[in-house]
């Protein structure tokens, strides 16, 4: 078992050693990146405009009404002040 985990932790595949294949390879690199990127760019978009239409669709937030008085809650309060922490220097 100790020998399989060290094959996963130190596998580190080769780079081709023909300049072409680095450059061809380092390019797909950068073009999977930028795919990622715009993916998710319009993913984010997609959720903004879907939040923003059913905003508009839904009309203006009606504002909540207080039924009754009798649900407000009055009380008294206290400020309790903490004593600062000390140090020991032993």
């Amino acid at each position: 078992m100790p020998l399989f985990v060290h094959r996963i932790f130190h596998y580190a595949p080769s780079k081709p050693r023909h300049p072409l294949m680095r450059l061809v390879i380092g390019a797909l690199g950068l073009v999977l990146l930028a795919v990622l990127v715009a993916g998710g760019l319009f993913v984010g978009l997609g959720m903004l405009l879907f939040a923003a239409t059913r905003r508009m669709l839904r009309g203006p937030a009606q504002p909540q009404r207080v039924e009754s008085v009798e649900r407000i809650i009055d009380g008294e309060y206290s400020v309790v002040s903490k004593p600062r922490a000390q140090l020991g220097a032993r």
